[in-house]
């Protein structure tokens, strides 16, 4: 079993038109026999599945905020984990009796999926337990050497006062946040000191803006990557790597579908 942690970017576009090779953002962790998903966006579900993500070991997913490239793959994700374990023997060993717990900032997503995923009488029906949990700022997860911290941001078009936030994951001695959308990187500044990893998107911002802020931040970050991409690098990928490169070099990295990591 690793005892590291393993991030898979299982969706790296933002919310644009359809774009060749890439998915609406999600990232799973896999750490020490147990999963965890960030965000879900479209395909996250079948990107996971076929890429060897081990879906029978989830234990929580984590929903930044509820617009439909972070949360519209919510539904079918869920109702792989019913057919998964209907139809596969490690499916029903592994996941028959299993909490999955969800974290959303506002209840509207859950709301909606069910009608989409629950059967005639309303109900969704599997042989393990769907738990959804509304949170707020602060840990609102700390179990089996995983903690994740929840701070919230001002990503425009939020419907609640706090319905957009951003995480901080410490797993084990090592740390990594997650920056969901926000309207400026120095929002996350409680969330960044001593962490091994920033997933920042930039669907919202210029990469070479973000890597000048990291730099003059003073902040212990040791490398940056960009997830949740914005027109600027889905149409000019070497010219912003090589922007931001000439400010952080190999610090710096430009994430895909399937890219891996590992802290």
């Amino acid at each position: 079993m690793n005892e590291h942690a393993v991030l898979t970017v299982l969706g790296s576009c933002s919310g644009t038109e359809p774009m060749p090779g890439r998915h609406h953002t999600s990232i799973a962790m896999e750490y020490c026999g147990r999963t965890y998903w960030f965000d879900a966006g479209e395909n996250c579900a079948h990107a996971g599945y076929t890429g060897g993500v081990d879906l029978f070991g989830t234990e929580a997913i984590f929903i930044s905020h509820a617009h439909m490239d972070h949360v519209g793959g919510l539904p079918h994700l869920l109702w792989t984990f019913q057919k998964i374990a209907r139809a596969t023997e490690e499916g029903k060993r592994r996941l028959t009796g299993r909490n999955i717990e969800i974290f959303l900032p506002e209840m509207r997503p859950w709301k909606g999926l069910m009608t989409f995923i629950a059967d005639d009488a309303g109900e969704y029906r599997g042989p393990f337990t769907l738990m959804p949990h509304l949170f707020d700022d602060g840990v609102i997860f700390d179990r089996d050497g995983v903690r994740v911290t929840a701070l919230h941001n001002d990503h425009l078009g939020a419907v609640e006062p706090h319905a957009s936030f951003s995480f901080r994951v410490d797993v084990g001695p090592k740390a990594f946040v997650f920056s969901g959308d926000v309207k400026h990187v120095s929002e996350l500044a409680p969330l960044l000191d001593g962490i091994e990893l920033l997933l920042m998107e930039t669907g919202h911002h210029a990469p070479e803006e973000i890597c000048a802020w990291v730099k003059e931040s003073g902040k212990q970050i040791g490398k940056l990557v960009f997830v949740h991409h914005g027109r600027r690098i889905l149409y000019n990928y070497a010219g912003e790597l090589e922007k931001a490169q000439r400010i952080l070099g190999d610090r710096v990295q430009i994430a895909n579908d399937r890219t891996r990591l590992e802290l």
